[in-house]
């Protein structure tokens, strides 16, 4: 029974801080730190036995220093203790792949799975839009705030020191501080009348803007215009001025205006009007 209760509190430090950090910090703080000797029976104990007793003593034994190492990260505005969740996935991937036998000790191994781990989830979650993806940026992130020496923009002189310390192009260490220091932008937000900022969704191309469509189109009607007015100069001058009073004009003439003004009836000038556009039609298709 003791065994047991022993274990549930263990896997609940396993888990991280769920309530209060300070008191997570304090029950770590209490679990005795491993001599080389036990260290290595565990190891080899887990590896050989797949003891997974073993292994729950040699994660427990060094979340202390994954809370050292997690607060470290605190600078980046996220939680601590989700931090610290991340680190404790790091410290088990660790144990699982220690070899006791190479002479090393665990803490030494473990750091760079820790650390990778907490990296990995402050660039999923430091911004809505992921700001680092290839190996570059990435060392540029967790990097270039060590170098930056106060808040404001780096110089020229500045950008080439960095670049040359962390081996990369002096383009990508700008590329980087805008990453850093800007800010998301909801896709499709929406702008006052006044204000002269527009969301990332304005800037996509439309998905009929293709140069060659475009210019297609464009040619199709300049061409039907110029069908359109070859066949109009093939009618008769009152039927010529009844369409485009019609059809071609603003504001709009109406049959009995027309009819008024060439002292004809209303259904006359209908006539004519249809007659006109079958003419038309039939020049225009040619």
């Amino acid at each position: 029974m003791a065994n047991a209760l022993v274990r549930k509190q263990s896997d609940l430090i396993l888990a991280g801080p769920t309530g209060s950090l300070d008191a997570y910090t304090q029950a770590v703080a209490t679990i005795p730190i491993l001599s080389r000797e036990e260290e290595q029976e565990l190891a080899q104990r887990y590896r050989n036995d797949n003891d997974l007793d073993a292994a729950r003593q040699l994660v427990l034994s060094h979340l202390r220093f994954v809370v050292h190492i997690a607060r470290g990260y605190s600078g980046y505005g996220l939680n601590v203790g989700d931090l610290i969740q991340e680190g404790n996935v790091g410290m088990m991937k660790a144990v699982k792949r220690f070899d006791p036998d190479v002479g090393v000790r665990l803490v030494s191994f473990a750091v760079h799975w820790i650390r990778a781990e907490i990296h990995e989830y402050i660039l999923r979650n430091w911004r809505m839009v992921k700001v680092a993806t290839t190996k570059a940026q990435r060392k540029l992130f967790f990097n270039l705030r060590k170098f930056k020496k106060n808040l404001s923009w780096l110089s020229q002189d500045e950008t080439e020191a960095v670049a040359r310390d962390l081996g990369v192009a002096p383009a990508e260490v700008t590329e980087m501080e805008k990453r850093m220091y800007g800010h998301d932008l909801a896709y499709d937000a929406p702008t006052q009348d006044d204000d002269d900022t527009y969301s990332p969704s304005a800037y996509l191309p439309s998905p009929d803007a293709d140069p060659a469509d475009l210019v297609a189109n464009s040619e199709i009607a300049d061409s039907a215009g110029e069908r359109l007015a070859a066949a109009l100069r093939t009618l008769d001058d009152r039927s010529r001025d009844i369409m485009q009073r019609r059809w071609l004009s603003e504001p709009k003439v109406t049959l009995q205006d027309l009819a008024d003004e060439y002292q004809v009836s209303a259904e006359r000038i209908r006539q004519i009007e249809a007659n006109a556009i079958k003419k038309l039609r039939v020049q225009v298709a040619i």
